[in-house]
């Protein structure tokens, strides 16, 4: 459950609400986070394929929002990057002759989805532009 990838697209979410019209490279964005330009690309695919950054190739281009961050809710960032539940994964093969690893999976199913809608319950009052208005 070490997985930064909120934190990594928050953060690029940030930089670019932060200049707001401009476009910022990729380069320029994994010096802000102190990470390999090649993972800030991935998530700025991912972030683009989502709607939320626009990209223009060339000497002039670069990544900004695509919407304004007022627009931008903090569920949609974590369902745009989310790429397995809040908890982890669950058991590949439990016993099936075990009176617990039966179901195992099929609790683990519930609670899981539970929790998830609880994350995104939470984050969905909150906007790109109230985070951002943190740091100013």
């Amino acid at each position: 459950m070490s997985n930064t990838r909120f934190a990594t697209a928050l953060h690029i979410l940030t930089l670019l609400a932060d200049a707001k019209g401009e476009w910022l490279s990729s380069d320029w964005i994994a010096g802000s986070i102190n990470i390999h330009p090649v993972i800030v690309r991935k998530e700025l695919g991912v972030l683009n394929d989502a709607g939320l950054v626009l990209s223009r190739k060339g000497k002039e281009g670069g990544f900004t929002l695509a919407v304004g961050s007022e627009d931008i809710t903090m569920d949609a960032i974590y369902l745009a990057i989310k790429n397995s539940n809040v908890l982890g994964k669950k058991n590949n093969q439990p016993n099936p002759k075990c009176p617990i690893g039966k179901d195992i999976n099929e609790k683990l199913d519930v609670l899981f989805t539970g929790i998830d809608n609880s994350v995104v319950r939470e984050l969905s009052g909150k906007t790109l532009a109230d985070f951002v208005s943190e740091f100013h």
